[in-house]
Protein backbone atom coordinates (compact mmCIF):
# COMPACT_ATOMS: atom_id res chain seq x y z
CA UNK A 1 0.00 0.00 0.00
CA UNK A 2 2.66 2.01 0.82
CA UNK A 3 3.72 1.99 -3.01
CA UNK A 4 0.48 3.32 -3.86
CA UNK A 5 0.58 5.91 -2.18
CA UNK A 6 4.61 7.51 -2.84
CA UNK A 7 3.22 6.82 -6.27
CA UNK A 8 0.21 9.38 -5.39
CA UNK A 9 2.92 11.76 -3.84
CA UNK A 10 5.22 11.61 -6.70
CA UNK A 11 2.04 12.05 -9.25
CA UNK A 12 1.39 15.48 -7.29
CA UNK A 13 5.58 16.56 -7.28
CA UNK A 14 4.90 16.03 -11.05
CA UNK A 15 8.13 13.74 -11.20
CA UNK A 16 7.09 10.98 -14.32
CA UNK A 17 10.44 9.04 -13.85
CA UNK A 18 9.50 8.04 -10.31
CA UNK A 19 5.81 7.34 -11.53
CA UNK A 20 6.91 5.32 -14.16
CA UNK A 21 9.53 3.42 -11.97
CA UNK A 22 6.94 2.60 -9.18
CA UNK A 23 4.16 1.69 -11.62
CA UNK A 24 6.53 -1.24 -12.79
CA UNK A 25 7.39 -2.06 -9.04
CA UNK A 26 3.60 -2.07 -8.34
CA UNK A 27 2.86 -4.42 -11.94
CA UNK A 28 5.57 -6.68 -10.95
CA UNK A 29 4.39 -6.94 -7.57
CA UNK A 30 0.68 -8.05 -8.80
CA UNK A 31 -1.02 -5.20 -7.33
CA UNK A 32 -4.11 -5.00 -9.24
CA UNK A 33 -4.64 -2.07 -12.24
CA UNK A 34 -7.67 -0.60 -10.83
CA UNK A 35 -5.64 -0.44 -6.82
CA UNK A 36 -2.75 1.56 -8.77
CA UNK A 37 -5.52 3.25 -10.70
CA UNK A 38 -7.59 4.61 -7.73
CA UNK A 39 -5.05 4.69 -4.74
CA UNK A 40 -2.37 5.95 -6.81
CA UNK A 41 -3.07 8.01 -10.08
CA UNK A 42 -6.14 8.97 -9.26
CA UNK A 43 -5.68 9.87 -5.28
CA UNK A 44 -2.64 12.20 -6.71
CA UNK A 45 -4.35 13.96 -9.34
CA UNK A 46 -7.13 14.25 -6.89
CA UNK A 47 -4.91 15.91 -4.56
CA UNK A 48 -3.31 18.47 -6.76
CA UNK A 49 -6.72 19.66 -7.81
CA UNK A 50 -7.59 20.62 -4.77
CA UNK A 51 -4.30 22.25 -4.16
CA UNK A 52 -4.98 23.96 -8.00
CA UNK A 53 -8.57 24.84 -6.50
CA UNK A 54 -7.27 26.44 -3.63
CA UNK A 55 -4.61 28.42 -5.67
CA UNK A 56 -1.96 26.71 -3.72
CA UNK A 57 -0.87 25.17 -6.98
CA UNK A 58 -0.58 26.38 -10.50
CA UNK A 59 -0.99 25.69 -14.19
CA UNK A 60 2.65 24.20 -14.81
CA UNK A 61 2.69 22.10 -11.45
CA UNK A 62 -1.27 20.59 -12.74
CA UNK A 63 0.34 19.82 -16.46
CA UNK A 64 3.45 17.76 -14.57
CA UNK A 65 1.22 16.04 -12.71
CA UNK A 66 -0.83 15.09 -15.84
CA UNK A 67 2.58 14.19 -17.59
CA UNK A 68 3.50 12.02 -14.44
CA UNK A 69 -0.10 10.42 -14.43
CA UNK A 70 0.31 9.83 -18.42
CA UNK A 71 3.78 8.23 -17.93
CA UNK A 72 2.29 5.30 -15.73
CA UNK A 73 -1.25 5.14 -18.22
CA UNK A 74 1.02 3.90 -21.02
CA UNK A 75 1.83 1.05 -18.81
CA UNK A 76 -1.34 0.44 -17.35
CA UNK A 77 -3.39 0.88 -20.58
CA UNK A 78 -2.42 -2.53 -22.40
CA UNK A 79 -3.27 -4.20 -19.19
CA UNK A 80 -6.92 -2.24 -18.70
CA UNK A 81 -8.28 -4.06 -22.30
CA UNK A 82 -8.42 -7.22 -20.62
CA UNK A 83 -9.13 -5.99 -17.34
CA UNK A 84 -12.57 -5.32 -17.80
CA UNK A 85 -11.93 -1.54 -15.47
CA UNK A 86 -14.46 0.49 -17.21
CA UNK A 87 -14.29 4.63 -16.97
CA UNK A 88 -16.34 5.94 -14.08
CA UNK A 89 -18.20 8.06 -17.29
CA UNK A 90 -17.33 9.53 -20.71
CA UNK A 91 -17.59 12.89 -21.02
CA UNK A 92 -17.78 15.10 -24.71
CA UNK A 93 -15.54 18.00 -24.56
CA UNK A 94 -15.49 21.08 -26.34
CA UNK A 95 -14.78 24.99 -26.65
CA UNK A 96 -18.07 26.08 -28.44
CA UNK A 97 -18.57 27.72 -32.23
CA UNK A 98 -16.78 31.32 -32.12
CA UNK A 99 -14.12 30.69 -29.65
CA UNK A 100 -10.42 29.07 -30.18
CA UNK A 101 -9.22 29.12 -26.65
CA UNK A 102 -7.79 25.31 -25.84
CA UNK A 103 -5.84 25.99 -22.52
CA UNK A 104 -9.04 26.14 -19.95
CA UNK A 105 -10.77 23.09 -22.11
CA UNK A 106 -7.79 21.28 -22.05
CA UNK A 107 -7.02 21.73 -17.82
CA UNK A 108 -10.65 20.51 -17.43
CA UNK A 109 -9.52 17.02 -19.79
CA UNK A 110 -6.63 16.68 -17.76
CA UNK A 111 -8.33 16.93 -14.45
CA UNK A 112 -11.63 14.52 -15.74
CA UNK A 113 -8.71 11.99 -17.12
CA UNK A 114 -7.18 12.25 -13.96
CA UNK A 115 -10.51 11.37 -12.32
CA UNK A 116 -11.59 7.98 -13.76
CA UNK A 117 -13.42 9.66 -17.17
CA UNK A 118 -12.81 9.34 -20.51
CA UNK A 119 -12.80 11.96 -22.76
CA UNK A 120 -14.01 12.52 -26.04
CA UNK A 121 -12.15 15.80 -26.87
CA UNK A 122 -13.90 17.63 -29.90
CA UNK A 123 -11.43 20.65 -30.11
CA UNK A 124 -12.55 24.23 -30.69
CA UNK A 125 -14.81 25.99 -32.66
CA UNK A 126 -17.02 23.11 -32.05
CA UNK A 127 -20.38 23.66 -33.59
CA UNK A 128 -23.87 22.27 -32.40
CA UNK A 129 -24.31 19.97 -34.71
CA UNK A 130 -20.95 18.31 -33.62
CA UNK A 131 -21.75 18.01 -30.25
CA UNK A 132 -25.31 16.63 -31.63
CA UNK A 133 -23.92 13.91 -33.40
CA UNK A 134 -21.19 12.82 -31.14
CA UNK A 135 -24.16 12.46 -28.31
CA UNK A 136 -26.42 10.63 -30.70
CA UNK A 137 -23.36 7.74 -31.39
CA UNK A 138 -24.08 6.77 -27.92
CA UNK A 139 -22.48 6.25 -24.86
CA UNK A 140 -21.57 10.04 -23.52
CA UNK A 141 -22.53 10.83 -20.21
CA UNK A 142 -22.06 14.37 -19.97
CA UNK A 143 -21.24 17.33 -22.36
CA UNK A 144 -18.98 19.54 -21.32
CA UNK A 145 -18.93 23.34 -22.91
CA UNK A 146 -16.19 25.92 -22.65
CA UNK A 147 -16.36 29.58 -24.02
CA UNK A 148 -13.45 32.73 -22.81
CA UNK A 149 -15.20 35.22 -25.08
CA UNK A 150 -18.65 36.58 -24.52
CA UNK A 151 -19.12 36.95 -28.03
CA UNK A 152 -19.26 33.34 -27.92
CA UNK A 153 -21.13 32.59 -24.55
CA UNK A 154 -24.65 32.43 -26.39
CA UNK A 155 -23.66 29.44 -27.83
CA UNK A 156 -23.64 27.77 -25.13
CA UNK A 157 -26.98 28.43 -24.96
CA UNK A 158 -27.70 27.64 -28.22
CA UNK A 159 -26.05 24.24 -28.19
CA UNK A 160 -28.11 22.76 -25.20
CA UNK A 161 -31.75 24.38 -27.03
CA UNK A 162 -30.48 22.36 -30.20
CA UNK A 163 -29.59 19.22 -28.08
CA UNK A 164 -33.02 19.56 -27.10
CA UNK A 165 -34.89 19.67 -30.46
CA UNK A 166 -32.92 17.05 -31.34
CA UNK A 167 -34.12 14.62 -28.65
CA UNK A 168 -30.99 14.45 -26.56
CA UNK A 169 -31.12 16.87 -23.94
CA UNK A 170 -32.06 14.47 -21.59
CA UNK A 171 -29.86 11.96 -22.77
CA UNK A 172 -26.78 13.71 -20.96
CA UNK A 173 -25.71 16.41 -18.04
CA UNK A 174 -24.35 19.31 -19.45
CA UNK A 175 -21.65 21.36 -17.62
CA UNK A 176 -20.41 24.63 -18.93
CA UNK A 177 -16.99 26.75 -17.85
CA UNK A 178 -14.39 29.31 -19.00
CA UNK A 179 -13.70 32.66 -17.83
CA UNK A 180 -16.43 34.44 -18.64
CA UNK A 181 -19.06 32.03 -17.25
CA UNK A 182 -21.12 32.20 -14.20
CA UNK A 183 -23.14 29.96 -12.14
CA UNK A 184 -25.78 32.15 -12.73
CA UNK A 185 -25.33 32.37 -16.41
CA UNK A 186 -25.55 28.56 -16.25
CA UNK A 187 -28.42 28.37 -14.55
CA UNK A 188 -30.46 30.56 -16.94
CA UNK A 189 -29.76 28.84 -19.63
CA UNK A 190 -29.83 25.23 -18.24
CA UNK A 191 -27.05 23.87 -17.79
CA UNK A 192 -26.90 21.27 -15.14
CA UNK A 193 -23.31 22.22 -13.51
CA UNK A 194 -20.89 25.11 -13.85
CA UNK A 195 -17.72 24.53 -12.79
CA UNK A 196 -15.04 27.76 -12.00
CA UNK A 197 -12.04 26.22 -12.57
CA UNK A 198 -10.89 22.72 -13.61
CA UNK A 199 -10.41 20.44 -10.27
CA UNK A 200 -14.57 22.07 -9.78
CA UNK A 201 -15.37 21.04 -13.24
CA UNK A 202 -14.00 16.99 -12.33
CA UNK A 203 -15.76 17.14 -8.90
CA UNK A 204 -18.93 18.77 -10.40
CA UNK A 205 -18.85 15.92 -12.95
CA UNK A 206 -18.61 13.20 -10.55
CA UNK A 207 -21.40 14.60 -8.74
CA UNK A 208 -23.57 14.54 -11.29
CA UNK A 209 -23.64 11.50 -11.98
CA UNK A 210 -24.13 10.07 -8.48
CA UNK A 211 -20.39 9.81 -7.59
CA UNK A 212 -18.13 10.94 -4.93
CA UNK A 213 -17.27 15.17 -5.87
CA UNK A 214 -18.31 18.41 -4.50
CA UNK A 215 -20.78 18.61 -2.35
CA UNK A 216 -21.88 22.42 -2.57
Amino acid sequence: MSNLKSIAESVVEGDDKKVEELTKRAIADGVGIAKILDDGLIAGMETIGELFGRKEAFVPELLLSARAMQASMKLLEPLLVGSGIKPIGKVALGTVKGDIHNIGKDLVGIMLKGAGFEIIDLGVDVPPEKFIDTVRAGGIDIVGMSALLTTSMSMMKTTIEALDTAGLRKQVKIIIGGAVVTQDYAESIGADGYGANAAEAANRAKKLLGLKGDQK
